[in-house]
This record gives structure tokens, sequence and C-alpha cells, in this order.
């Protein structure tokens, strides 16, 4: 079994940042991580993703403004949002897959205009 534990929501006017950790309970030395977000009645999107040799890959409304990055020897994986806009607004979860899918909590980010 394995335990995601995110931090670093919470509320911030737009054009401000927040940094996220995820914070796992197993090696993530050969797993490729993700943050996705959601809103209330839409999917979950993904909105990064880091492989384990770092290579990065982000959906398009946040190139340039997010980096993802991981610190293996912490089991923890970052995801630093800025020139944040009200529609980054929603619930952001990491994800990374052992033998299984494997979510965290979700944290809390609000973007006020």
């Amino acid at each position: 079994q394995v335990q995601l534990v995110e931090s670093g929501g919470g509320l911030v006017q737009a054009g401000g940042s927040l940094r996220l950790s995820c914070a796992a309970s197993l090696s993530i030395v050969s797993i490729t991580m993700d943050w996705y977000r959601q809103t209330p009645g839409k999917q979950r999107e993904l909105v990064a993703t880091i492989l384990s040799g770092g290579r990065t890959n982000y959906a398009d409304s946040v190139k340039g403004r997010f980096t993802i990055s991981r610190d293996n020897a912490k089991k923890t994986v970052y995801l630093q949002m800025n020139s944040l806009k009200p529609e980054d607004t929603a619930v952001y979860y990491c994800h990374g897959r052992w033998s299984y899918d494997y979510w965290g909590q979700g944290t809390q980010v609000t973007v006020s205009s």
C-alpha cells in the first residue's frame, strides 16, 4: 500500500504563486508521477507529468506557468504554480502507479480574481 500526501494548497490572488508538495511512503525513483486537478462536475484533468528520468510534460493550459519537479531522496514531487489564474481553481491530486494506481487525498487551490 502506497500513501501519497499532498500539501501546499490554499487561497491566492490572481497572479500569485503556490507550491504543492506530494510526499510518498515508498520510493519514487522508478515511478512516473503526475499532478491532476478536478473541479465540481468535471472530469479529472492531467496537469503535469514527470518521468523517472526527469522528462516533463504539461497541459497546454499551464505551460510556461507551472513546473513539476521531483526529489527522489525525499520521495517527494512538487508542482510550482506561478501566474495563477481564477480558472486554475480546483482540487489538485498527486498520482503515481506502482503495482496499482495510487492517489493522494487532494489539496484545494483557490485563485481569487
